[in-house]
C-alpha cells in the first residue's frame, strides 16, 4: 500500500472553489508547516489557488521532529536516485488524490520545492504526464542528470533560484540543474540571489509568485 501524505492546507484566498493547485515540498529535516506560509506570499498573485504541504514520509534521521524524503546516510550517485525515485512514487500518488479531491488535472498543478523537495519536485515534474503547469525549485539540485535524456517525458517551465552563499546545497548546483533541463528541451528561468545562503527571501518569494502566475496564464 503507498503511503499517503497529510500536511497543512491554505484554501483559496478568493474563497471559492480552487482553480490551481500548489504543492510545497519542504527541505530535510523540516515539515510541511514550515513551508505553508509560502502560500501568504504566492496567495495575492494567485488568488484561486489552493496551497499545501505535506510532510514527507519518513521522519528524518538526524532530526526525529522533522521528515524527510528520502535518506542522506550516503549521498553517493545510486542510492541518492534510488531514494530520488522512491519519494518520487510516493508524491505521485499524493498528487493524484489531491487533484480528484479538487476536480483539477496536471495543466492546473505546480510544484515549488526547497532544496531536498527541489530534488524530489524536478524528478516528478519532468516524469509525470499529462505536464503539469510549472515547478520552482530553491536551493535544490538535479538528481541523475545523465539519465534525463531517456526517461524525460514531460518539460513544464522550470524557475530555479538559489544563493550564491549556500553552504549546505553548493551555488554551482543550479547551473548544473539549468544547464542539463535545457539540454533537454525545457524552458529554465536562474536566478542567483547575492550573499544569501541555504534559505528562501523575500525576492526570491516575488520572483517565484510571478513565475507560478505567469505559468498558469
Amino acid at each position: 500500500m503507498t503511503q499517503s501524505l497529510q500536511g497543512p492546507i491554505r484554501k483559496p484566498r478568493s474563497g471559492g472553489a480552487a482553480k490551481q493547485l500548489v504543492i510545497l515540498l519542504h527541505g530535510w529535516g523540516a515539515d510541511g508547516p514550515n513551508l505553508i506560509d509560502l502560500a501568504d506570499g504566492f496567495a495575492p498573485l494567485l488568488p484561486d489557488a489552493q496551497f499545501i504541504a505535506p510532510n514527507a514520509p519518513f521522519v528524518c534521521e538526524v532530526n526525529p521532529y522533522g521528515y524527510q524524503w528520502f535518506s542522506l546516510q550516503d549521498r553517493q550517485p545510486q542510492p541518492m536516485l534510488a531514494g530520488v525515485r522512491h519519494a518520487a512514487e510516493i508524491l505521485n500518488h499524493f498528487i493524484d488524490e489531491q487533484l480528484k479531491i479538487l476536480n483539477l488535472d496536471n495543466s492546473k498543478l505546480a510544484l515549488v520545492g526547497f532544496s531536498q523537495g527541489t530534488m524530489v519536485g524536478l524528478h516528478v515534474a519532468l516524469r509525470r504526464t499529462p505536464q503539469l503547469a510549472a515547478l520552482v525549485g530553491f536551493s535544490g539540485l538535479l538528481v541523475g542528470a545523465e539519465l534525463l535524456a531517456k526517461e524525460i517525458v514531460s518539460r513544464p517551465p522550470v524557475c530555479l533560484i538559489h544563493g550564491e552563499a549556500d553552504d549546505v546545497v553548493p551555488f554551482a548546483m543550479m547551473k548544473h540543474a539549468a544547464d542539463a533541463l535545457k539540454a533537454n528541451g525545457v524552458a529554465v528561468e536562474s536566478h542567483a540571489r547575492s550573499f544569501m545562503g541555504h534559505s528562501i527571501d523575500m525576492d526570491g518569494m516575488k520572483t517565484a509568485a510571478a513565475f507560478l502566475k505567469k505559468s498558469f496564464d
